[in-house]
């Protein structure tokens, strides 16, 4: 079974800016949300199970913050984790750090395209989801045994459509919260 926690939230989170692979903090709200993550993972898994469990994070700053904050609510070392490069967010490339309202002022045509194919539209300089799940592919082949993944919303969304639980029309429509834990199997997920 897979765990999957979505970093807490950041200023560029709350702005509304696309982060993609750009190392953001999280502010105080993230601090606490990854705080609430651990006691609803606690909920989940009983804390004696814990460590058979595998933590891993992607490298992003705020996953890793969010990782050590869980990981420290849960009475475990902080730092006993590792690191995936493979679980690093969807890259917006250029569209990094901007809205959307300033992305369909800036690049209406190449906005509008993402529009109506989201899940295999590239943005300039980035990747699609289509290439984003190749990458998780690879990473869920290494996996074995359950794992407790903090990474972002592109790479749940991914996740999820790998898994089978969610259709890629799905996906690309749904908001993944911050404070909550996805509870993934072969052909489901449940939130908690």
């Amino acid at each position: 079974m897979l765990y999957l926690i979505r970093h807490g939230e950041t200023d560029w989170n709350r702005e509304g800016r696309l982060q993609g692979r750009r190392d953001i903090p999280l502010n105080p709200t993230g601090r606490r949300q990854a705080a609430e993550s651990a006691r609803r993972l606690a909920d989940v898994v009983p804390p004696a199970t814990l460590a058979s469990v595998a933590f891993v994070a992607s490298p992003l700053v705020r996953a890793r913050e969010t990782m050590e904050l869980l990981r420290a609510t849960l009475g475990l070392t902080p730092e006993g984790y590792a690191v995936d490069a493979r679980l690093a967010e969807l890259s917006f490339g250029r569209w990094e750090g901007l809205t959307w309202p300033e992305i369909r002022a800036a690049d209406p045509a190449r906005a509008a395209a993402r529009d109506r194919s989201t899940w295999t539209h590239t943005p300039p300089g980035g990747e699609s989801y289509v290439d984003l799940a190749e990458r998780l592919e690879r990473w869920c082949e290494t996996l074995s045994g359950d794992a407790v993944v903090v990474s972002h919303g592109g790479v749940t969304r991914a996740l999820l459509v790998l898994f089978g639980s969610m259709s890629a029309s799905e996906a690309c429509r749904f908001n993944v919260p911050q404070n909550r834990v996805c509870v993934v199997g072969e052909g489901w997920a449940e939130w908690r």
